[in-house]
């Protein structure tokens, strides 16, 4: 079996991590602060965008990758990839504005906990009826 949703996903989503953390350097740079925010607003919020994807991203491709793993629908795969994708872009898009437009926050969020949820319980059904049925 080829893997290929998770690693075009992971792809994907390592290509935003590296806008989030350039605009972290560059806020840094141009405010000439090294550590912390001392009280930026703007290196505060790109900070947040940055750390919150890096909190969300990992735990929802690695839910993705067993469901790949373990034989999950490709539709539901390239579904929970899209929203991942989708999901995370809107949510730095959101937070990292300025005036935050919550809707884009919120709409983030959402596909990113429904990425987790279903994958979740997806990864639920599929281990407990290998272990049931061999």
């Amino acid at each position: 079996m080829t893997i290929i949703t998770t690693p075009l996903v992971a792809s994907l989503l390592a290509l935003l991590y590296l806008v989030l953390s350039v605009r972290v350097i560059g806020a840094r740079n141009s405010e000439r602060i090294s550590l912390g925010d001392r009280g930026n607003d703007i290196l505060l919020r790109r900070m947040r965008v940055h750390a919150n994807f890096a909190e969300y991203t990992p735990l929802s491709l690695l839910l993705l990758l067993m469901l790949e793993l373990m034989g999950g629908a490709h539709w539901l795969l390239y579904g929970l990839g899209l929203f991942l994708v989708v999901g995370r872009t809107v949510h730095a898009y959101g937070v990292g504005s300025d005036p935050e437009p919550m809707n884009f926050r919120v709409v983030g969020m959402v596909l990113t906990f429904v990425v987790i949820g279903t994958a979740a319980l997806a990864n639920l059904v599929l281990a407990t009826n290998a272990l049931l049925i061999g």
